[in-house]
Parts: structure tokens; C-alpha cells; sequence
């Protein structure tokens, strides 16, 4: 009995403290939005009991979240990636990347709607008919999320590898500067953006737990130096992914 409430007074002080610090987190949004209605616009805010219950709301919803992760998909990760690498497994792990990578992507709600303005934008512009502006959104979708997949394979390469990843966010971004003035200029700041929206609150709690787990369980390697690192790939390759998707469309 005293060990079950033991374990309950723990869990409800880490949920405190993870209730505090997103209170932490989203106190400069709060005083921000407070200051510049107050001195700038000089109105009352509208709806002002509407807005303090879903500030609420977020505030609730960002701990139990994050908590979630801390519980759940952090330490999953990293297991996963520790199994992988002590099979002996490159391939597994790989295809698990791979898979974790757009999993995580393809689903994510920023993702999908940015693909669903992008292509709304496309249609009004003239660079999309209007009959084709699901295909676009959608492949516009799976191309972020296939990129985002396929920097995670790249990534699982250097840590086992020991590749320099300085060379490798070097040589992503060359790409980057070649393709951006070959690309349309309708998809420019989508490919942007597209590095963005990778980068989410589930997504980098599990890739960055696939690195540290996969650099931890790999002799020579170390979490710090070589575990890190994954999370610039995965916002770098959807830019590359979408410039050329750009290409693509333009040319067929």
C-alpha cells in the first residue's frame, strides 16, 4: 500500500512539474499577446473568457503531452534503437529509421496543413489546375515526409559510420543554394517552410532518442558528439525533397 502510494505521489509531482514548466513556456507568448494589446491596440481583448479557457486548454494539453513523451515514445526509442544496434542488425535498423521518420511526418498536423494551403495558393496562382490540388497537397505530404524519412536513414549511416556531419549539412545546403534558383518560385517557401514543420513536438522527442540510444549502444561512438544531429538532417532534407518536387511538377 505504501509502496502504490509512494509511486502516485511521485507521478503527481512530475506532472506538477512538468505543468509548471509548460506554464514557463507559454508565459512570453501570454505577456507578448497582453503587452502589445494593451499599449499598441488599446482595446479590450474580444472574447476574453474564450481565450483564457483555451489558453487553458493548451496548457493542459502541452503537459499531458509532453509527459506522455517523456513516459512513452522517449524511452521507446531509444530502446528500439539499442535492440537494433546490439542485433547486429544495419538493416532493421535502417528500415526502422526509415519507417519512424515518415511515421511521424506523414501524420503531422503542421504538414498537413501547409500542403493544404500550399495547394489552395497553387490553384489561386495558376501553378496547380484545380483539379489536381489533392494531388498536389498529397504529393507535397508524402514528399516532406519521404524526405524527412530518408534523412533519418542518412543519419543512422554517420553514427554507425562515424561520417562527419559537419560534411554532410555542408553538402545539403549546397544542394539547397544549386536548387533553389532552378526551382519555381511558387515553391520556394514551401520547400522553406517544409524544413519547419519536420521538426515537431513528437518527431524530435523520438528521433533524438533513436540517436542518442543508437551512438549509446555503438562502442567508440558517444551520445553527445555522435547521438545528436539527427533532427538538422531531418529539417534539411524536405527542403532538397520539395525543390525538386517543384522540378518535377513543373516538367510533367
Amino acid at each position: 500500500m505504501q509502496a502504490a502510494l509512494y509511486q502516485i505521489r511521485t507521478a503527481a509531482q512530475a506532472l506538477l512539474r512538468s505543468l509548471g514548466s509548460s506554464l514557463w513556456d507559454l508565459l512570453p507568448l501570454v505577456v507578448v499577446v497582453a503587452v502589445f494589446q494593451i499599449l499598441v491596440i488599446q482595446k479590450p481583448l474580444p472574447n476574453l473568457g474564450q481565450v483564457a479557457m483555451g489558453a487553458g486548454l493548451v496548457l493542459v494539453g502541452l503537459t499531458l503531452l509532453m509527459r506522455g513523451l517523456e513516459l512513452a515514445f522517449f524511452p521507446v526509442g531509444e530502446r528500439l534503437a539499442i535492440a537494433f544496434a546490439r542485433r547486429g542488425s544495419l538493416a532493421w535498423l535502417l528500415i526502422f529509421g526509415y519507417a519512424l521518420g515518415f511515421a511521424t511526418t506523414v501524420a503531422e498536423p503542421a504538414l498537413i496543413a501547409v500542403a493544404g494551403k500550399a495547394a489552395d495558393i497553387a490553384v489561386q496562382g495558376g501553378f496547380c489546375p484545380p483539379e489536381h490540388a489533392e494531388l498536389y497537397a498529397n504529393t507535397l505530404r508524402y514528399t516532406v515526409a519521404m524526405s524527412a524519412a530518408l534523412a533519418l536513414v542518412i543519419g543512422v549511416f554517420r553514427i554507425v559510420f562515424g561520417w562527419n556531419l559537419v560534411w554532410i549539412i555542408a553538402t545539403g545546403y549546397m544542394l539547397v543554394v544549386i536548387l533553389t534558383p532552378l526551382a519555381p518560385a511558387e515553391i520556394v517557401g514551401i520547400a522553406y517552410d517544409s524544413g519547419g514543420v519536420t521538426t515537431s513536438t513528437i518527431t524530435v522527442p523520438l528521433v533524438t532518442a533513436l540517436g542518442v540510444g543508437l551512438a549509446s549502444s555503438i562502442e567508440g561512438r558517444h551520445p553527445v558528439t555522435d547521438g545528436f544531429g539527427l533532427i538538422a538532417l531531418a529539417a534539411l532534407f524536405p527542403i532538397i525533397g520539395v525543390l525538386t518536387f517543384g522540378l518535377i511538377w513543373v516538367a510533367v
